[in-house]
């Protein structure tokens, strides 16, 4: 049982290990991006601890067969926990309500012929290089060779002035690219647009093209911006239509100057890549096409940003060299006749997206793409960044150079599918990292070929994927032997909004059974918070008790539901205590674990927690009594003693990670105070109210900070 077997301290290091490089430990994950994945070390663990006894930090390295297990995860979204589990032989039910999850969850659990995806991805490749390849060749400008390859098109958004009619520049800035990377911080001149390479970042001096004073600070800043010509301030908020941008600077690799060259390569644009963008333009403005999206973007939490920057339709963000590159692609794929290898493509082609558009951002200091989903919503920025479509491969290593294009994609779908027949875990004694494989373990809905000859008993295992809500799911009542998921946070992601983006791209590819149909991924049983969409914290409380009401109904008796959260503010979790004593579970434990990345640019600097709590749920009386925190002692004791726990595994709790425990564990308490008297045909507001009433006794800076506080400190006797 997880109660007994879960090993914080162990689980703690390896999942904080893989999500510092994520695709290394888990390259699953390269087969589509999705948002706030858990990390797959932490889903392993959980189910050897539930069902296999033994120290888990020895059976985690061991293969594992739970042949005849039933698994549901009915908010898949990525599909971690399902990946998990139907690798060690469990049976899986996986049920979202979003086709795109359903989609990339199906693509990376079924076997694909990989000999064949290879020949197809490679002939793909060759022809566009063929079609668009020399608008993404550039002139060196150390040697003159034309054959150098551009990583990257920099571009900055421009506006007409409001006071005299002339055109100007929305630069917040003008480094390019600052001295960590490259031996010189580059800037951008304001006066002629010129590159230059400068020792000083605060003492630029003088431009060596025009002689003009260096700027590293830009006149854009606070929607506002003076006109460079007449000096009127003018507000940069939308003209009409979508925002227009100007080629400002270029990264590319010299294959001639690269053995001798220190840093990266860096110019200004000539006279020839601009007309081989004019060109591109004018052959996708004579094309018909046939996949460009033509929907319109709705008004969301999310997609109002891109509304109030006069975007109005999803091909509106992407430049035409951009959409050429993206419509071949869709053409060529369109063609190919095997199903698997087609969507297999089709999903490259999806994931592709996120870099093939004017949202994404160039890091100055890490000089590399942002891609539009690096911050989970939609940012508009001043200055975008358009990556290569045909991606770089190294003539060397024959490995990918920058990212963003199809080479990169191709690799890491490759990558993706090669561990799914070879999976494996990395060991690591402080200093030196092994890989492990894991043989006799495999990923997939049926035995791949070159696995027949090795496993004992090749089977093929029970996969059950559903595009539908899971607060109208149907399953066998006491047919399943747990549950693992990570639900909606509330409204932390605004899943079906981001995931649009995709979508209706990838739905002209798609030849499927009707999952496709609707134009959009938006649907009315999404449990995620939505201010536009008038769903607040009683719809997803509703919806949340409904699944977890019907989950509690399919498990066998005693069989654990399992769940992570995470949220920063307390009244969060008043829908998750909710839940559990609407379906009659009790929390047998709350346990923390590391399921961000510190560094993610949508978690850094904003105080946020890096620590999940994990709640296992079972029937009343199925396992021991725990001990449940009854006074506010006994809650900084349970806190105290989990955060000594993750100390343990290396990790530095902040305060906001000591809240998100002490939130847990406010959860076991309410569950087991109010159990007994509770009232689950009251309504969902006087359910909320008496959960609020609770919160409010430990809520307010001062009494949460109270018991943070000496934690932090180190101030609480264990």
């Amino acid at each position: 049982m997880i109660e007994r077997n879960f090993d914080v301290p162990f689980v703690a290091e390896v999942a904080m290990r893989e999500k510092q490089i994520q695709q290394n430990y888990r390259p699953i994950i390269g087969v589509h991006k999705w948002f706030a994945r858990r990390p797959g070390t932490l889903f392993r663990s959980l189910l050897l601890a539930e069902f296999v006894e033994g120290d888990l930090s020895q059976e985690f390295f061991r293969s594992h067969d739970l042949q005849g297990k039933v698994i549901v995860d009915p908010f898949m979204g990525g599909g971690t926990p399902l990946i998990e589990a139907n690798r060690i032989g469990c049976d899986v039910v996986g049920l979202d309500v979003n086709p795109m999850a359903c989609w990339i969850v199906q693509r990376e659990i079924e076997y694909l012929n990989l000999s064949n995806y290879r020949s197809a991805a490679h002939e793909i490749r060759e022809t566009l290089d063929g079609q668009v390849g020399r608008s993404y060749r550039t002139r060196c400008s150390i040697c003159g060779s034309s054959e150098a390859r551009v990583k990257y098109f920099i571009w900055v958004k421009t506006r007409t002035c409001d006071g005299c009619g002339g055109q100007f520049d929305l630069f917040p800035g003008y480094v390019l690219a600052q001295a960590r990377r490259h031996p010189r911080t580059v800037l951008i001149c304001s006066s002629c647009g010129q590159l230059n390479e400068v020792e000083d970042e605060t003492d630029p001096g003088a431009c060596d093209a025009c002689g003009a004073s260096m700027q590293v600070t830009g006149p854009a800043r606070r929607n506002k911006c003076s006109c460079p010509h007449c000096g009127f301030v003018n507000s940069y908020s939308a003209e009409s239509g979508p925002p227009r941008h100007r080629m400002v600077a270029i990264e590319y690799i010299c294959p001639n100057c690269k053995p001798s060259h220190v840093g990266r390569f860096f110019k200004t644009p000539d006279t020839e890549d601009l007309e081989r963008y004019e060109s591109v333009s004018h052959t996708w403005h004579s094309l018909d096409p046939m996949f460009v999206p033509d929907e319109q973007i709705p008004l969301g939490d999310e997609t109002r940003r891109l509304l109030q920057w006069g975007y109005r339709r999803y091909s509106e963000l992407f430049n035409d060299r951009q959409l050429l590159g993206l419509e071949l692609s869709c053409r060529l794929i369109s063609a190919i006749t095997d199903d698997r290898v087609r969507n297999a493509l089709a999903t490259n082609l999806s994931d592709l997206l996120r870099y093939q558009n004017m949202l994404c951002r160039y890091d100055t200091m890490a000089l590399k793409s942002l891609d539009v989903f690096s911050v989970h919503g939609f940012p508009v920025g001043l200055i975008q960044c358009e990556s290569n479509i045909l991606g770089i491969t190294d003539a060397i290593g024959g490995t990918s150079v920058g990212s963003g294009g199809w080479s990169n994609i191709i690799n890491k779908y490759i990558k993706a599918k090669e561990y799914c027949y070879g999976p494996f875990e990395v060991k690591s004694d402080g200093k030196r990292k092994t890989t492990v494989r894991i043989d006799g373990e495999w990923i997939g809905d049926a035995v791949p070929d070159t696995l027949g000859t090795i496993l004992d008993a090749p089977r093929a295992r029970n996969v059950d994927i559903r595009c539908a809500t899971s607060t109208e799911c149907s399953l066998i009542p006491g047919s399943v032997d747990a549950v693992f998921t990570d639900p909606p946070y509330y409204s932390n992601v605004q899943y079906a909004e981001l995931m649009d983006f995709c979508y209706v791209w990838l739905r002209r590819l798609a030849r499927n059974d009707g999952t496709f149909d609707d134009t959009s991924t938006r649907r009315h049983g999404d449990l995620t918070g939505n201010a536009t969409l008038n769903r607040g914290i009683e719809e997803f409380t509703d919806g949340l008790s409904t699944v977890f009401c019907k989950m509690a109904e399919a498990l066998r008796p005693g069989a654990p539901l399992v769940f992570t959260y995470h949220h920063n503010h307390l009244e969060a979790y008043y829908p998750v205590a909710v839940a559990i004593l609407d379906c009659g579970l009790v929390c047998t434990a709350s346990l923390p674990c590391p399921a961000e990345m510190e560094a993610s640019i949508h978690i850094s600097g904003t105080g946020s927690s890096i620590v999940d709590t994990i709640f296992v749920c079972r029937s009343p009386g199925s396992v021991l009594d725990q001990p449940f925190p009854v006074s506010t002692d006994d809650i900084r004791g349970a806190v105290a003693t989990d955060v000594e726990l993750l100390r343990k595994a290396r990790l530095k709790p902040t305060a906001g990670d000591i809240r998100c425990i002490a939130f847990g564990h406010f959860v076991r308490n309410w569950v087991s105070v109010l159990r007994d008297s509770w009232r689950s045909e009251d309504t969902t507001a006087c359910k909320l109210a008496v959960l609020e009433q609770l919160g409010n006794a430990v809520s307010g800076s001062a009494g949460i900070e109270a018991l943070v506080a000496p934690i932090v400190h180190g101030e609480t006797e264990m």
